[in-house]
């Protein structure tokens, strides 16, 4: 399959995404015979089990648990699935089952692995949508319009990006509002509308303010004021505004914090191509230093992709020993 094909193949399988699903599904299962009786104890092990795994994967990169969480979605959960419950616990059990499949599909796009990313997100999308959680169903669109955004398929993008937006609408949820309103308006800035991006920018700003510090329980709860800041700082370099860009930045560093390697990893890759870009060339190459420092170990095709395009860069800096060191570190990890 060549890559306009790919597309068009993604394409179609984000858009499926907007399909009604199944709105009966849980209470046709509900109340069934099944070989296991399952409780609200099997699914608060979902959810911890996703918690785990998710910490797991946030500090090392997807590619380092997957398979476990693989494991444990075809052999326990699936059991359960199949067993007999109530119709009240029944969604809870799809809405745990869905952020589970969300995290295996975040995990495979972090490998790289884009095809399987796309059809686990969708598979999220329906468990969320015949659960009743709005909040889960606007998470996974909101994977799906990023996903479609990287892949270049735009206006695929914009349509899933404003579908999520428009179901986050129906929360109270504000940092869920920002992480929705973020997507949207990168979606539209890669589509050249700068204006429906400012909107969108403004519009997450002031979502994410009135949001608290401590991360909440859901997948969009835990959409951090560093991570915000981090998602703005690369819009507004799209728009073209280096200086906002560096200072969101920086605010994502050094004032809300990134804890994760592999978080705070990528934004030092992405800061030091800004500080290039501003012609910064020595604050640049001691940026990409520290993200090689911060990178160490962790397994993500986004720190894969940083390294790449570092080293496509480092020909055009004028010689100095900062960039000999450089170049040496990145080929020493082959």
């Amino acid at each position: 399959m060549d890559r306009r094909q790919f597309l068009a193949a993604s394409a179609a399988v984000g858009l499926a995404a907007l399909d009604l699903p199944d709105a009966e599904a849980v209470t046709r299962r509900a109340n069934r015979p099944g070989p296991v009786a399952v409780g609200m104890g099997e699914v608060s092990a979902v959810r911890t089990m996703t918690t785990t795994l998710g910490n797991a994967a946030s500090e090392l990169g997807g590619g380092h648990a997957r398979h476990l969480a693989v494991r444990y979605l075809t052999v326990d959960v699936k059991r359960w699935l199949d067993g007999r419950y109530t119709e009240a616990v029944g969604r809870d059990l799809f809405a745990a089952t869905s952020e589970l499949v969300h995290l295996i599909g975040w995990m495979a796009r972090d490998e790289g692995n884009q095809g399987l990313s796309q059809k686990y997100h969708l598979h999220s999308y329906k468990l969320a949508a015949e659960a009743g959680e709005n909040e889960l169903a606007a998470t996974a669109l909101r994977g799906l319009a990023d996903q479609a955004i990287d892949l270049g398929h735009i206006p695929t993008a914009v349509r899933l990006a404003e579908a999520c937006e428009q179901r986050g609408r129906k929360l109270g949820n504000p940092k869920a509002l920002a992480y929705y309103r973020n997507t949207y308006a990168r979606a539209v800035a890669a589509d050249g509308d700068r204006t429906a991006a400012g909107q969108m920018l403004s519009a997450a700003q002031i979502a994410i303010e009135n949001a608290p510090a401590a991360p909440g329980q859901s997948w969009a709860s835990h959409y951090s004021h560093g991570r915000w800041a981090h998602e703005s700082g690369m819009i507004h370099a799209k728009l073209g505004d280096l200086t906002a860009a560096e200072e969101h930045l920086h605010l994502a560093l050094d004032i809300h914090g990134l804890d994760r390697k592999r978080t705070r990893a990528i934004v030092l890759a992405d800061l030091g191509h800004v500080q290039l870009k501003r012609g910064n060339t020595e604050t640049a190459l001691a940026t990409w230093n520290d993200f090689l420092d911060c990178a160490d170990g962790v397994q993500s095709v986004r720190i894969n992709d940083g390294l790449t395009n570092i080293a496509a860069r480092l020909p055009s800096v004028p010689d100095s020993p900062a960039a000999a060191e450089l170049g040496e570190r990145i080929a020493a990890r082959g």
